[in-house]
């Protein structure tokens, strides 16, 4: 797939997704052929996508991002949700050669030093296996909503990740998070008890507290940096998969 058609059929997608809800939207997508693989972080709305699949008995497969410093909580999640849904998630982890190149460089928890530090964390324990868990995928299935942050506010249905090669598919993007706790408490989605202690967005434990009141969603993520640079890299147009080394991250 080119850039240029991966990209036309992208937003050809956008609009026919527009029209429909979250089941047929992933139906839709799997209608179409190729590997299509959901990446869970285990958050409420990546909850609501496993319901949605598993209801559906849909032919996507479900991946999660072990990345070695989650919470306990979360971990516990995965096991409970395979159980709930009767569904398997497959557990990528990063390599023990890249974590410890890693703490060579900057120390276990250099990631609170600098965002180059930070970065190459999310790179080790992040990007590389979402790598392994993309090969050979047609369509990359993301929790991803508008509503999240303002780096997220323009979020498509589908869009062309050129640095994949493949097709992102976020069909959450219209939902907010009222409606999400809405169809969690309706369909009886199990979600991570750390929700309700006040953190909307749950990524690795040394790097999420809990929000304070009027805080955006993702106000907990990073939160020593600036707005503008928390991301780990997986959302963000034509992020390049850094290695350890370097410093450009």
């Amino acid at each position: 797939m080119t850039a240029h058609t991966g990209t036309g059929t992208a937003e050809a997608l956008n609009d026919q997704l527009a029209k429909l809800d979250l089941s047929d939207r992933l139906a839709f997508v799997t209608s179409l052929g190729g590997r299509s693989v959901f990446t869970t972080s285990l958050g409420i709305e990546d909850q609501v996508i496993t319901a949605a699949i598993a209801a559906g008995r849909l032919p996507i497969v479900v991946a999660t991002l072990e990345t070695g410093r989650l919470f306990p909580e979360t971990l516990a999640l995965i096991d409970e949700t395979e159980a709930h849904f009767g569904l398997a998630i497959e557990r990528y982890h990063p390599l023990q050669d890249d974590i410890d190149a890693y703490a060579a460089q900057y120390g276990l928890n250099g990631f609170y030093d600098s965002v180059e530090a930070r970065h190459a964390c999310c790179a080790a324990r992040k990007l590389k296996p979402l790598q392994r868990a993309l090969e050979g995928a047609s369509f990359w299935i993301t929790g991803l909503r508008r509503g999240q942050s303002g780096n997220r506010a323009d979020t498509p249905f589908a869009e062309f990740d050129a640095e994949r090669g493949l097709i992102k598919i976020n069909p959450l993007a219209d939902w907010d998070i009222e409606r999400i706790r809405a169809f969690a408490a309706e369909n009886a989605v199990p979600v991570n008890p750390l929700h309700a202690r006040g953190y909307p967005s749950i990524g690795c434990e040394p790097c999420t507290r809990a929000i304070k009141p009027g805080e955006p969603e993702r106000a907990g993520r990073w939160w020593w940096e600036n707005d503008e640079k928390r991301e780990c890299g997986l959302h963000v147009p034509d992020a390049a998969l850094p290695s350890l080394e370097s410093s450009s991250l």
